[in-house]
């Protein structure tokens, strides 16, 4: 008895060791687990696809087409298809009598939407929807397309020819086309400006509909007559930094309400405000009816200037809930920021209409004047921070849901202007 008592707790003890050995993760199973968690941004977020621009056009020697400003992806579609656009079109700075200058190698570029489609392993471009006037001539291409030139003397940087030397014309039809939307009501796009700044409504053909400047500008467009101009915007904008306009745009998927903000705060005055404003205005009408403070992230304790931190894109989950795409200007081991942010107007303070408060500007408020003035800014959340993934580039500008469930981001790579090597690429990420 005693014999057979002994063997059953050897026995049990085997199967025992057994189960253990079994269920226990291997040397290299760790290994991997703890790899995929390093990865992610959270344990659900996986990358799943990379999709490097197949042959962009030729512009010139150095210089080719460009996309990846924004990035859309249209209910209906197949998966596999996007829409993005360009923008202003190759520009660069030189030094010339110690002045820097802005120059355009092509001044007569037109910005545009570009389709596209994912197959085998790329990125292919399907069609080149340039943008155009809906009858007459623009002044500097003498044809029905448009510039990405600035519009005004004095109030825009002036455009230089490719050596820096001779001003060109000024194009008050030009766009420094960045956000990109889509309408499902009236199936038209949407494109932010970052020159003014200003909405742009056009066709799917790239036919311009209508445009949406600062209220107390309109007098300027005179020399404009071709599209409708309409000064709906708060007059606010009018103090965007220079070159920091709107770099975003998204419309609910009802088609109701489109959303707007500038790439970074207002110089109202200075430079260094954290405080965005996002607009929330109504299509139909095309009147403001909300707006909303952003708190972006701290710039000086990412090592940067205030300044120096942008939001590049916007889209619309439905009308209390955006993703936000906030960046730095920096990459590789220099970058410190490039997430995807969900945010929340529930709760949030409408501020249209109060842009001061004791005598400061919504700009010059810190944490706790803005609580003074009851002011409470849209809650945000992160979603998926690039920088995990070894993200390699400084503009992740666009961005797109696909079916709610995947998360497409690209990069704009301006032209090869500095690296004739550069490329577009979009990256493709499986969300909860």
């Amino acid at each position: 008895m005693k014999k057979f008592m002994f063997l059953k707790v050897v026995l049990i003890s085997f199967i025992c060791i057994a189960i253990f050995a079994c269920s226990r993760p291997s040397t290299n199973k760790k290994q991997e687990e703890n790899k995929e968690k390093k990865s992610t941004s959270t344990p659900s977020v996986k990358l799943i696809g990379k999709y490097p621009l197949e042959n962009p056009p030729k512009l010139s020697k150095n210089i080719h087409g460009a996309l990846g400003s924004s990035l859309l992806h249209l209910p209906g579609d197949p998966d596999n298809i996007f829409y993005s656009s360009s923008d202003r079109g190759p520009n660069g700075k030189m030094t010339v009598n110690s002045e820097e200058r802005r120059t355009f190698p092509i001044p007569k570029y037109t910005p545009a939407v570009y389709k596209m489609e994912i197959s085998k392993g790329k990125l292919k471009i399907v069609e080149i929807i340039q943008l155009k006037l809906p009858n007459g001539s623009d002044p500097v291409t003498g044809s029905s397309t448009i510039t990405g030139l600035p519009n005004f003397k004095k109030f825009d940087e002036a455009p230089y020819d490719a050596k820096g030397k001779n001003v060109l014309s000024y194009d008050p039809y030009g766009l420094d086309t960045e956000g990109l939307a889509y309408n499902p009501t009236d199936q038209t796009f949407w494109l932010s400006d970052e020159y003014r700044p200003s909405l742009v409504q056009i066709k799917k053909d790239g036919t311009l509909v209508k445009r949406l400047i600062p209220s107390g500008m309109e007098s300027k467009f005179k020399n404009a007559p071709l599209i409708p101009v309409k000064g709906s915007l708060p007059a606010v904008l009018t103090k965007r930094m220079e070159n920091k306009g709107f770099e975003s745009v998204t419309i609910t998927p009802d088609g109701r309400y489109l959303f707007t903000m500038t790439q970074s705060a207002l110089s109202n005055p200075g430079e260094n405000s954290r405080v965005v404003r996002i607009l929330k205005i109504n299509v139909k009408n095309s009147k403001v009816i909300a707006e909303y403070a952003y708190l972006a992230d701290n710039g000086r304790k990412l090592g940067f200037d205030q300044k120096d931190i942008g939001v590049s894109d916007l889209y619309a989950i439905n009308e209390h809930h955006l993703l936000v795409d906030e960046r730095d200007s920096e990459i590789g081991k220099k970058a410190k920021l490039k997430k995807i942010y969900k945010i929340n107007f529930q709760g949030a303070t409408n501020i249209l209409g109060r842009d001061k408060h004791k005598g400061k500007t919504l700009e010059q408020m810190n944490a706790k004047d803005l609580k003074a003035a009851g002011i409470k800014m849209v809650a945000k959340k992160e979603v998926l921070n690039l920088l995990n993934y070894d993200y390699p580039y400084e503009k992740a500008e666009g961005m797109s849901l696909v079916q709610g469930k995947k998360l497409a981001v690209i990069n704009d790579d301006d032209f090869g202007m500095e690296d004739p090597n550069s490329k577009t690429e979009l990256w493709l990420f499986r969300l909860p």
